[in-house]
C-alpha cells in the first residue's frame, strides 16, 4: 500500500480523477511519535576499526498523512542533545560538550521534512532539513512503511524504519584526533537509524 505519491507534472483536474485507496485514506490525520516504542540513533566508526552505535532516549515528533494527497504529509522531530546514550558515560559527556554537540547552548536536533516521494512499494525518500547547533542543511532519509495496525489500547499506529547518511563536518562537528598507526579516531561519515511508531490523535 503506498504512503506518499511522486510528485508529477499532471494537470490538477488529472489528478483528482485518479481513485483513492480505502485504506490509504482511513491513515489521513495527525499523529504523535510514541518515543517509547521509538528509537532514534546512529553509528559511527571509531579508531578506523569498529562501530560505536548510540541513542537518543529522548524526542518528540509530530507526522501529517493526506491519504487523499499522499505527497503532501509531513513529519517533523525534535531530539534532546542531552540524552545521548552510546552505553559510556564519559564518552556521553564528551559528546555534549564544546568539543562536538554543545548540548548546554544547543539543546536540541531538528528535523523538518518539505517532500515526499515514493520509490517504489513501501520504499519512500523523504527530504526535509536537519538543523545541528547552529547549522541547518538538507537531508534525505530512506524509509519503509511497515504499515498499520490497532494495538491492544485501541490506539491506531502506523510504523516507519530508515536511515540516511551524512558527514557530520558539514553540521560544524569536526573534533577529531589523529591515531599513531594513521587515520582519526572518530569518521567523518555518521549513519542515521531511525524506527518511527506513531499514535493518531483523536479527532
Amino acid at each position: 500500500m503506498g504512503l506518499f505519491n511522486r510528485k508529477s507534472n499532471e494537470s490538477a483536474a488529472a489528478v483528482a480523477t485518479l481513485p483513492v485507496d480505502p485504506a490509504l485514506a482511513a491513515l489521513t490525520g495527525d499523529y504523535t511519535i510514541d518515543p517509547a516504542h521509538s528509537s532514534i540513533g546512529f553509528t559511527v566508526r571509531h579508531a578506523m576499526v569498529t562501530n560505536v552505535r548510540g541513542t537518543f532516549a529522548e524526542h518528540e515528533g509530530v507526522l501529517k498523512l493526506d491519504g487523499a494527497n499522499p505527497g503532501a504529509s509531513t513529519a517533523s522531530i525534535d531530539v534532546r542533545i542531552a540524552s545521548i546514550d552510546t552505553g559510556i558515560g564519559d564518552r556521553d559527556g564528551h559528546l555534549r560538550s564544546g568539543d562536538f554537540f554543545d548540548a548546554e547552548q544547543f539543546p536540541l536536533m531538528t528535523f523538518r521534512s518539505v517532500e515526499a516521494r515514493q520509490l517504489g512499494g513501501d520504499r519512500y525518500r523523504i527530504t526535509g532539513d536537519l538543523t545541528i547547533k547552529d547549522v541547518t542543511k538538507p537531508l534525505a532519509i530512506d524509509l519503509e512503511f511497515n504499515g498499520s495496525a490497532t494495538d491492544v489500547y485501541g490506539n491506531e499506529r502506523v510504523g516507519f524504519e530508515g536511515s540516511a547518511e551524512i558527514l557530520r563536518s558539514g553540521w560544524g562537528l569536526t573534533w577529531n584526533a589523529a591515531l599513531e598507526t594513521g587515520g582519526v579516531m572518530v569518521s567523518d561519515k555518521v549513519k542515521l537509524n531511525f524506527d518511527i511508531s506513531a499514535i493518531k490523535n483523536a479527532a
